[in-house]
C-alpha cells in the first residue's frame, strides 16, 4: 500500500511540473506550449496502448484510448476539425471529413493535466463573470492565449447550457472561421423535430460549403442506423450491470458520455458497447452499493478519489450525460433521428425531464442511491436540485446534493466534500439494513 501511495505521488508531480510548463510556456510561446501539449498526450496514449491498467475492464481500457486520440486530432490535423457543443450531432461532421470535439472534454483533458488554472485566470480577466462554467471559462482561456489551434468550423446548439450561447460566438469572433447555430426548442412535438431537422439538412449544405466534401446520402444513413444501435447496445448494458459488479473509475462514465455523442455512428463507438457488453457477461455477482451520479464528476478530487475510485463497496454504475437520450424515439430518415435526439433530450426544457429521465436510469442500473452534483455555474442543476432531491427520493432512491467543480480545483471544498460522500455511503450502509 505505502508503494502505491508513493507511486501515485510521484505521478502526480509529474503531472503537476507537465502542466505548470503548459501554463508557462503558452505565455510567450503557445506553439511551443501546444507542441508539448501533443507530445504528452501521445505519451499517455502510448502507455494506455502499452500498459493499460489491470484495474479496469477491456471495454474501459478502449475507451481510454478512443478518447485521448478524439483529444490529440484537433492538436494534430486543426483544418481537418470542427468545435462542437457538447450534445450536437457530429455525423454529419465524420462524414463531412472533419473530427469533432467539444469544450467539455477538452478542458477536462486540460484539468487531467494540470494545467487550467490559468486559462480560467486569463477568461477571467478578459471580462468573462466568475460564474461562468469553468469549462467554457477553461476553453475560452486556452483559445485566446494561442494553445488550442484554429479549426475548420464551429457546429453548436443552445442545448443545454446557456454559456454556449457566448462561448461559441466568442469564438467564431476569436479564430474567423464559419460558424452554424443550431436552434433547439424545448416543446417536445413532432412539428419541432421536423424544424430542427430542417436545420440539419442545412447543416449538411454548410459543411459540403466549408470542407468541399459531398456527404454520401447512403452512408450517412448507414452511420446514424449504426448510431442507434449502439445506443441499445449502450442500454442494454445499463441494465445487465444493475446485479453486475463492475469496477469503476471516475473517468469511464464521462467519457463514455462524450463518445456517446462525439463519436456516435462510428463502428469504434458501436465496438466500444460490444466490449461493454462482452465485460458485463463475465462480470462477478454484485456487491457493494451503486451510486448512479447526476451531472459531471470531479474526477480530479481526492475526496471523490478516496471515496468511490475502484472501490470494491462502493461503484459509480452511471452518469446521466451518458443517457440523455430518449432511444425509444426513433426515425428511419436520418436528420429526423438525429433531431429526435436533441427535442426529446433528457436535458432539452424543464428539470422535470432530466429529473424523470434519471430516476428510470438509476433505477436500471440497480442504483442504490445517487448524486446529484451542483458543477460551478451550472444554472438548470443548481436551480433544480431540491426539487430533484425530493423526487429521487420519493421514488426510493437516497440522495445527496454535492457541492463542487468539476474543472476548478478553487472551487473544490476537498474537506467539505468528503465529510459529506463519506457520511452518505456510510448513511446507505445503515439504509440496506433498515
Amino acid at each position: 500500500m505505502k508503494k502505491d501511495i508513493e507511486r501515485w505521488s510521484d505521478q502526480l508531480e509529474i503531472i503537476k511540473t507537465f502542466g505548470n510548463y503548459v501554463e508557462k510556456w503558452c505565455e510567450n510561446t503557445p506553439d511551443r506550449a501546444r507542441w508539448l501539449l501533443t507530445k504528452g498526450w501521445e505519451a499517455q496514449d502510448m502507455k494506455f496502448r502499452l500498459a493499460p491498467s489491470k484495474k479496469i475492464n477491456p471495454s474501459d481500457q478502449y475507451l481510454a484510448r478512443m478518447m485521448m486520440n478524439v483529444m490529440l486530432q484537433p492538436l494534430k490535423h486543426p483544418d481537418q476539425s470542427v468545435l462542437v457543443s457538447v450534445f450536437t450531432p457530429c455525423e454529419l461532421m465524420q462524414e463531412a471529413g472533419l473530427y469533432p470535439y467539444n469544450v467539455e472534454s477538452f478542458s477536462c483533458y486540460l484539468t487531467a493535466s494540470s494545467a487550467e488554472r490559468a486559462f480560467l485566470q486569463s477568461a477571467e480577466d478578459s471580462g468573462l463573470s466568475e460564474t461562468l462554467c469553468s469549462y467554457h471559462k477553461t476553453f475560452i482561456g486556452a483559445a485566446e492565449k494561442g494553445l488550442l489551434p484554429k479549426p475548420k468550423c464551429i457546429v453548436y446548439t443552445n442545448l443545454a447550457c446557456d454559456a454556449n450561447l457566448l462561448t461559441f460566438q466568442r469564438l467564431a469572433e476569436f479564430f474567423h472561421v464559419p460558424v452554424f447555430s443550431i436552434d433547439v426548442p424545448s416543446g417536445q412535438t413532432s412539428e419541432n423535430v421536423a424544424y430542427v431537422a430542417t436545420q440539419l439538412r442545412a447543416l449538411r449544405g454548410f459543411l459540403e460549403q466549408t470542407t468541399g466534401h459531398q456527404i454520401d446520402e447512403d452512408k450517412l444513413v448507414q452511420r446514424v442506423k449504426r448510431g442507434y444501435k449502439t445506443l441499445q447496445q449502450f442500454d442494454a448494458f445499463q441494465s445487465a450491470r444493475a446485479d453486475r459488479f463492475v469496477p469503476s473509475d471516475l473517468v469511464s462514465p464521462l467519457y463514455s458520455g462524450m463518445t456517446n455523442n462525439i463519436l456516435l455512428g462510428t463502428e469504434e463507438e458501436a465496438l466500444y458497447t460490444e466490449k461493454l457488453l462482452q465485460d458485463v457477461k463475465k462480470a462477478p455477482p454484485k456487491k457493494g452499493k451503486h451510486i448512479y451520479w447526476m451531472h459531471t464528476i470531479p474526477f480530479w478530487s481526492d475526496a471523490v478519489k478516496d471515496a468511490l475510485l475502484l472501490n470494491d463497496d462502493v461503484q459509480i454504475v452511471g452518469c446521466e450525460l451518458s443517457q440523455a437520450t430518449d432511444i425509444s424515439r426513433h426515425s428511419e430518415d436520418p436528420y429526423e433521428e438525429m433531431a429526435m435526439r436533441l427535442i426529446y433530450h433528457a436535458l432539452n426544457g424543464p428539470i422535470s425531464r432530466r429529473i424523470n429521465a434519471g430516476i428510470r436510469h438509476a433505477k436500471q442500473a440497480g442504483a442504490d442511491g445517487v448524486v446529484w452534483f451542483n458543477h460551478w455555474g451550472c444554472k438548470h442543476t443548481l436551480g433544480g436540485s431540491r426539487i430533484a432531491k425530493k423526487r429521487f427520493e420519493d421514488a426510493g432512491l437516497p440522495t445527496l446534493i454535492l457541492d463542487g467543480d468539476g474543472c476548478d480545483r478553487s472551487h473544490g471544498g476537498e474537506g467539505q466534500t468528503s465529510t459529506r460522500l463519506g457520511a452518505f455511503l456510510e448513511m446507505l450502509g445503515d439504509f440496506a439494513h433498515e
